[in-house]
């Protein structure tokens, strides 16, 4: 007689068995994709703690990254972290940056500096959207014209820049004097040459505390390198 054996997958601690093991290889995966996200998350933002906690520009590249002194900044005098940035008021991307900038600008005005730099790049009307900002900042309102423009990106002609800036309340005569004879495109172009002459390609880019990162860094990461280098330095 032959005796009818079942096979072990077909008992109850064998089917018990499989479902534990597929289980098993189920969390195994989603433990590996979220372990590669992160790891995608951090080159992406290219940021190191103890890097960035370091400065290692010569010092005629700290001059060309953070400019002669007349570009406009807020924070702190004297700060333990500073971050200059190269941006354009017609880039989409610094448009979802500025927002960040400006909470860290408040939340950490005793410990960050911000400096903001020209490099308009990315439409015609780049250099007129640049000038505008300037000629609002010959009035002490440069920040609030830097958050107009980005929060109505899109507007192009010289008459729809002039017009969306004159809403901040500022002398439209002087600014309109100031932006007719172009008085700070020297300053715009000064920017624009320094960032050529550090390799830079796109906006934004960002240089903090002398450290090269490029593009949009998302609001996680930013808070969390600001914390760390609060910390540390």
């Amino acid at each position: 007689m032959i005796e009818n054996k079942k096979l072990w997958y077909k008992k109850w601690w064998g089917g018990l068995f499989i479902i534990f093991l597929v289980l098993a290889l189920i969390l195994a995966v989603a433990l590996g994709f979220y372990i590669k996200r992160i790891a995608k998350n951090m080159n992406n933002s290219e940021f190191n703690y103890y890097q960035l906690a370091q400065n290692p520009l010569t010092d005629e590249e700290k001059r060309l990254v953070e400019g002669t002194g007349k570009n406009y900044w807020i924070g702190a005098a004297n700060p333990k972290i500073t971050i200059v940035e190269f941006s354009d008021f017609a880039c989409p991307y610094c448009a979802k940056s500025f927002s960040k900038i400006r909470e860290i600008s408040v939340k950490y005005k005793d410990s960050v500096k911000v400096i903001f730099r020209d490099y308009p790049i990315n439409a015609e009307y780049s250099d007129s959207l640049a000038l505008a900002a300037r000629c609002a900042g010959e009035q002490g309102l440069f920040w609030v014209a830097h958050d107009k423009l980005f929060l109505n990106q899109g507007v192009a002609t010289d008459e729809e820049i002039k017009n969306l800036i004159k809403q901040i309340g500022l002398d439209n005569e002087r600014f309109d004097k100031c932006f007719s004879d172009q008085t700070p495109i020297a300053s715009i172009k000064k920017d624009l040459s320094a960032g050529n002459q550090l390799g830079i390609t796109g906006t934004p880019t960002w240089f903090i505390n002398g450290n090269l990162i490029k593009g949009d860094i998302p609001y996680k990461i930013f808070m969390e390198m600001i914390e760390e280098l609060n910390k540390i330095l």
